[in-house]
């Protein structure tokens, strides 16, 4: 098994539970039972981002990079990868608040929509 390939589909896996987390919500909108898969992976993401933890799958990353031959990173995934696109270089505690906080009320704005519509259907529906 070639280690760098690994670590690359570590990358792709990381990004795409990024991408879940950050997104999921939307999703759910149009297929409510997606609120199965994306309420655990948010509330991973929460956890991360507002405690301020690493993701396990970051070392899991630079483990099989240094593995290949490559050089590690120190830091998060984010900070390595998400961060530079984004913002400037630099990973502050107060910019993971930030989107930890973010996630919670785009969220809670989704799922309070969510709740609302179903409330008001069942309402309907004695």
């Amino acid at each position: 098994m070639n280690p760098s390939l690994v670590a690359d589909g570590l990358v792709l896996l990381h990004a795409l539970f990024i991408a879940c987390v950050a997104l999921g919500g939307f999703l759910a909108l149009r297929w409510p039972a997606v609120a199965y898969l994306h309420l655990p992976c948010l509330l991973w993401g929460i956890l991360i981002e507002l405690g301020g933890f690493i993701c396990p799958l970051t070392p899991l990353e630079v483990q099989w990079r240094l593995a290949a031959g490559e050089g590690g990173y120190s830091g998060g995934f984010i900070d390595h990868y998400i961060m530079p696109l984004i913002y400037p270089p630099g990973l502050t505690r107060l910019t993971q608040l930030m989107l930890g906080l973010a996630l919670v009320l785009g969220n809670g704005l989704i799922y309070g929509y969510l709740l609302y519509k179903r409330a008001r259907r069942s309402r309907r529906y004695p």
